[in-house]
């Protein structure tokens, strides 16, 4: 399986999504790799230092002299590989522009590593560019991660519209996982509101578990921990422990 974590609205929980359901699927002893897709580098960091990266996913998609092999990192979680990135990457969608297969170059290089990894995770910067693009015709699935909160859907129509041009022609196999609702308080109406109304929207496609608000998942990144070992009985561990038995359900 490759995962494409999307949602073109930042501060969603698309990188702690990504980290964690990564770290849950390797707990549950799938080998699995982590590729960051976003200039920012927050799913890096969030198991590597700096000095630690010597390659990271720009140079691998953009030298022809190098492969994504090149560029993976051990992390300290078992069965969990990352290929990091930096920002530099923020310079890909210039380097391709005009370039036939520019929305291919990801599919065209997880060919190095795909057949190594039982879940290919990918996390996406918060728009719909070249990078985002690229992580869904490489995907096999998407899965979209939806803030509780008033302006939850903001954008998921743009979304949507993206992947189905991108079903229609570069990769009819997508298929869409489904949302998960994020940063959720559950002892706010407003928050049930929200819930209910996504829930109306996509139906089925809403995973019944619901990822809380938590500031031990906040946390975790910045002790480069996931948080399976930062907080392990935490609310966070749970429902990222629930959430992977629920993708690995879809699949």
């Amino acid at each position: 399986m490759i995962l494409a974590i999307a949602n073109q609205k930042g501060g969603v929980g698309k990188t702690t999504t990504a980290i964690n359901l990564a770290a849950a699927l390797a707990q549950k002893n799938f080998s699995t790799l982590l590729v960051d897709l976003d200039p920012q580098g927050n799913a890096s960091l969030s198991y590597l230092d700096p000095e630690q990266i010597n390659l990271s996913v720009y140079e691998a998609l953009i030298d022809e002299d190098k492969t994504l092999v090149d560029a993976v990192h051990k992390t300290n979680v078992k069965h969990l590989d990352v290929v990091p990135a930096r920002i530099n990457l923020a310079k890909f969608e210039g380097k391709l522009l005009g370039d036939i297969d520019s929305h291919f170059r990801l599919k065209d290089r997880l060919k190095s590593v795909a057949g190594n990894y039982q879940y290919i995770v990918m996390d996406t910067p918060p728009t719909l560019g070249l990078l985002t693009v690229n992580a869904l015709v490489a995907a096999t699935h998407l899965l979209v991660p939806i803030q509780s909160s008033y302006f939850a859907l903001e954008g998921t129509d743009d979304l949507l519209e993206t992947v189905e041009k991108i079903k229609s022609r570069p990769n009819p196999g997508l298929e869409f996982l489904g949302v998960v609702v994020t940063i959720h308080d559950k002892r706010t109406i407003l928050g049930r509101d929200i819930r209910n109304h996504i829930k109306e929207v996509f139906g089925s496609k809403v995973f019944r578990t619901v990822i809380s608000r938590s500031v031990r998942l906040e946390e975790s990144p910045a002790y480069k921990e996931s948080i399976f070992s930062f907080a392990p009985h935490s609310s966070g561990a749970l429902e990222y422990y629930k959430l992977s038995e629920e993708v690995i359900g879809r699949v």
